[in-house]
Formats: structure tokens, sequence, C-alpha cells
């Protein structure tokens, strides 16, 4: 049956393509709960990729909470981990929301980088992300991409496709007895992905949420696989990044920060209706796309186990020189 007829389940700054979509308003007072001292730092500069894993982000400005928090956060949007990551060590970015698997993999070929999870974001869950085949395609196993061309987000400036994308793809090719070296992975920014599929630039494109959505909607795509199986079943798929250096200078900051994003993650885990408002508002969804797409899980605590189950994947096909511990990466 098709997504469209299911309902959401309860539960370089060269590639910034979306400029100030809100500034969260910052209260007169600095401090809470979870930020006993006066904040360093009030006006913060946020970038997310803009899909249903950034939810938590959304609702938080919507909401208000970072406000209450004392923090004035700016949201942008990015098209690409890479850039957003190279841009956050530059100083542009404070926190970035993104795919972990593009920051244990720059942890691990740059000490320099040294980044850490603020915060999680989101777990993998079924239907929220998927591979699709254009409507009508030849290819109805996943054993008929043997040979075929699979989008995936990634930066062809960068010459980076070693991302949450590719990660997932080669999980389901490998369970489906597929050999990776007859796949062609085309690294793409992800609102690229929905058109190459129409435009038949790809036999294949992976894609999160609302790109699912939108894909089905404007062309007829149809789901594939989903991803949510074997051996990448209930991944964790992003969180909220810093590097180690701004959490050093900017410890209150970020504890306000993640206090924010905490509640509005318990927020996103309960009301379809406030992601669905915060995919509108901020991530570009259409008001139908966002009802239809389904949602990740949203934790409110990082599980250190779930993240190396992750790395040991990275690991598996490639993507990791060798074994990385992700222990150091989470802020407890």
């Amino acid at each position: 049956m098709s997504r469209l007829f299911r309902r959401r389940p309860p539960a370089g700054l060269a590639a910034i393509v979306g400029l100030g979509l809100l500034a969260a308003g910052c209260s007169t007072g600095g401090g809470s709960s979870a930020n006993p001292g006066p904040l360093e730092k009030a006006n913060l500069n946020v970038t997310a990729v803009p899909s249903v894993d950034s939810a938590a982000l959304y609702i938080a400005a919507d909401r208000g909470l970072f406000a209450a928090e004392g923090l004035h956060v700016t949201i942008l949007k990015t098209q690409t981990e890479a850039s957003a990551i190279a841009s956050q060590l530059e100083g542009q970015f404070d926190v970035t929301a993104g795919p972990y698997v593009s920051y244990i993999r720059k942890n691990a070929l740059d000490p320099k980088a040294n980044f850490r999870v603020l915060a999680p974001g989101s777990t993998m869950q079924a239907n929220n992300e998927q591979i699709l085949v254009p409507k009508g395609s030849r290819i109805s196993t996943v054993g008929a991409l043997s040979h075929a061309s699979v989008a995936v987000d990634g930066d062809q400036a960068f010459k980076d496709d070693n991302t949450i994308g590719t990660l997932l793809v080669k999980s389901v090719l490998t369970d489906n007895g597929v050999n990776l070296a007859n796949v062609n992975f085309v690294p793409m920014q992800f609102s690229q992905l929905p058109t190459a599929l129409a435009d038949g630039q790809v036999s294949a494109a992976w894609m999160p949420e609302p790109y699912v959505s939108e894909a089905e909607q404007k062309s007829g795509a149809v789901p594939l696989a989903d991803p949510n199986q074997g051996h990448s079943q209930t991944l964790p798929i992003s969180g909220y990044m810093v590097t180690a250096s701004w959490l050093a200078k900017y410890p209150h900051t970020a504890a306000a920060f993640r206090a924010a994003i905490i509640k509005a993650q318990a927020i996103a885990a309960t009301d379809p209706g406030a992601v669905q408002q915060g995919l509108q508002k901020f991530a570009g969804a259409s008001q139908q796309t966002a009802a239809i797409a389904s949602d990740p899980e949203f934790p409110t605590q990082q599980s250190a186990a779930a993240l190396g189950r992750l790395a040991g994947l990275m690991l598996n096909f490639g993507m990791l020189p060798q074994a990385y511990s992700v222990n150091k990466m989470i802020v407890k």
C-alpha cells in the first residue's frame, strides 16, 4: 500500500540555502535548572539538514523553549553534512544537527575535529527512511539494484559519499546478497534526491522524510526497501553536535541548549502535530507532505551502545580506517 494512505505513526556556507528562517527570541532571564551559571553566549547560529530528524530543533524554536533558557537561536538550512561540518570547524556555527556518521568519520580521520554529541536527535523507525525507485521502474527487488545507480546524500564538491545514506543502502544491499562493487553510488544534496529520481538520473535513491513523501506525491516514486531492517534496524541516525573546544568555552550555554532540545524531543515523541508544524515552518514541507511523513524515534537519552553499533557498521563497510570508540563523544 502506498504511504500516501497512511498517517504518521504517533510515537561551507555555500551549501547553506535557507537563511534566518526563525530566530528564537532571547528572554531577559538567563538561568534554568539545567543552567546554574550565567550564559557565556546567548546568540547562537545553528544549522540543520531540513528533515524530520531535526524536528526537536524546530519545536524548541517555535515553542519558545530556547527563549526560556535565555537563548536567541538562528536556524539555517544545509543540504550537505560535509559543508556544515567544515563551516562549524571554521567557527561559523555553534551547533549543527545532522547524521552521526559524518561526525564519527570526521573525528576518526581528523583528531582536531573532536566533535561531541550534545543531545540525541533521532533513531530510525519503520518508514521514515526509504530506498525508492521511479514510477514504472522495472526494479522490484533489492537484488535488481546490482549494476544500478543509487543516489545517496553526499557532497560532490567534497568528494564525499561516506554518509548515512550510503551506510544504510550498503547494509540493505549486503543483507540481500548484492555485491557492493556492482552498485554505483551517486552523492547528491538532499534537495536534489527527489528530482534526480524523477528525471531518471539514477535507478534508485535513498531518502529520509520529508523527501520520501515529497517524491511519492510529486512523481509517484515507489518504496523498494525500508532500511529499518537487518543490521541497520533501529540505528541512531542524527544528533546535535558541538566541538569539544566550543563545549569547554561555553558550558552553561551548552547546558541551556541541551535542556531546550531534550524538552523538545519529549514533545516530538508524543505530539505528531508539533512535528508537522515544524516541518512546514522550518523545513519547507507542504501541509500534505508534513501530515503523511513518518517519524523516527526522538530519544531523550543518548545510548553509547547504540552509537557504538553504528560505528561498528561503518567499520564493516570501510567507512572508518579502524575501530573507533564513540564513548568519549557523548556529553553526559
